[in-house]
C-alpha cells in the first residue's frame, strides 16, 4: 500500500506540473547530451592519439645536390656516409623499431600522390626530392635520442619528428574538447537549479498534504521520496533522449559521414558509447535526486 501511494503520488505530481516536468526533460536532456558529446569528443581525441603516435616516424633528410644546410656544404651525401648512419639507426634498437631507407624516386611519387593536381606537384621534379630514412620508434617520446645523433651531423640535412606537428593538433583539439566540457558542466549546473526551483514549487503547491504526512508521523523521507523520484523520473526521461542523442551521432555522423569521409583515420567504436552512456544516464538521475533531495531538506525545515 505504501508503494502504490508514493507511486501514485509521483504520477499526480507529474501531472500537476506538467509544464515545468517537461522543462526538466528537456534542460536535462540537453545538457546530458552536451556532457556525453564532450566525453565522446575526450574519447575521440584519444583514440586519434593511439592511432597516429602508433605510426609516428622520425625522418631523417639527407643532403642532395641543392640542400643548402650548414652541413651539407661538402655536397650531396655518400655511399659510405648512408651505410653510416644505417648501421648507427641499427644500433640504437631497441629505441628505434623498424628503419626504411626513400630514395629519391620514392619520395617523388608520394610527393606526387600528396599534392595531386596542385602546381607544386606539376613544377616537382626528381632531383629536388631528398633522400631520407623513415624511422619508427618503440616510444614516440624518444625523438630526442635519434635528433641528438642526427641533427647537424655531415650528410644529414634535416631531422624532423612527425610527434610535433600531431601535438599541435591534439592541442587544439585539447582546447575544443575543453570548451565543450566548460559548456556542459555549466548546462548541468543550470539543469540543477531549474530541479531545485522545480520541487520547490511542487513542494508548495503540495503543502497542505505534506502537513498532514507530519501530523500523523509520516518520517521525513516518507514525505520525500514522492518528490524524489519525481524529479529521479524526470531526469531518468531526458537522460534517456541524451543517450538516444548519443547513438544516433555515432550512427549518422560518425558511422555515416566521418567515417566514410575521413577514411585516413580511426574512429571511437560502439563500445566507447555503450561505456559512455550508463555515466550520462546516472548522471542524471543522481543530478536530479541531490538536487531535489537538498531543496527539500530546507523545505522541511520550515
Amino acid at each position: 500500500m505504501r508503494a502504490k501511494f508514493v507511486l501514485g503520488e509521483v504520477g499526480t505530481g507529474l501531472r500537476r506540473n506538467l509544464t515545468m516536468t517537461i522543462a526538466v526533460i528537456i534542460t536535462v536532456a540537453v545538457s546530458l547530451g552536451l556532457f556525453g558529446g564532450g566525453l565522446l569528443v575526450r574519447a575521440q581525441v584519444d583514440q586519434m592519439k593511439d592511432y597516429w603516435y602508433d605510426k609516428v616516424e622520425v625522418s631523417i633528410f639527407l643532403c642532395g645536390k641543392v640542400s643548402e644546410a650548414q652541413s651539407c656544404t661538402a655536397g650531396a651525401i655518400t655511399k659510405a656516409q648512408k651505410a653510416q648512419i644505417k648501421e648507427d639507426l641499427e644500433s640504437l634498437k631497441p629505441v628505434v623499431e623498424q628503419v626504411y631507407f626513400e630514395s629519391q624516386a620514392e619520395a617523388y611519387e608520394r610527393f606526387q600522390q600528396q599534392f595531386k593536381g596542385s602546381p607544386l606537384a606539376e613544377n616537382a621534379t626528381v632531383d629536388q626530392m631528398p633522400e631520407s630514412f623513415r624511422v619508427k620508434l618503440s616510444d614516440p617520446t624518444k625523438y630526442a635520442v635519434v635528433a641528438s645523433a642526427f641533427q647537424g651531423r655531415p650528410g644529414v640535412e634535416d631531422v624532423r619528428d612527425q610527434r610535433q606537428a600531431l601535438d599541435r593538433l591534439f592541442k587544439a583539439l585539447g582546447g575544443l574538447q575543453a570548451m565543450a566540457l566548460a559548456i556542459a558542466i555549466a548546462m548541468l549546473i543550470v539543469t540543477m537549479l531549474l530541479i531545485a526551483n522545480t520541487m520547490r514549487v511542487a513542494a508548495f503547491s503540495r503543502r497542505r498534504e505534506t502537513s498532514i504526512m507530519r501530523l500523523v508521523g509520516a518520517s521525513n523521507l516518507y514525505i520525500q521520496l514522492p518528490f524524489l523520484l519525481e524529479a529521479a523520473t524526470a531526469a531518468a526521461i531526458g537522460a534517456a533522449f541524451a543517450v538516444l542523442s548519443l547513438v544516433a551521432v555515432k550512427k549518422f555522423l560518425i558511422d555515416g559521414v566521418l567515417a566514410e569521409t575521413f577514411k585516413f583515420t580511426s574512429f571511437v567504436g560502439w563500445d566507447t558509447v555503450w561505456t559512455i552512456a550508463p555515466i550520462v544516464f546516472l548522471t542524471g538521475i543522481v543530478m536530479a535526486s541531490v538536487a531535489a533531495f537538498l531543496t527539500l531538506r530546507k523545505y522541511l525545515r520550515v
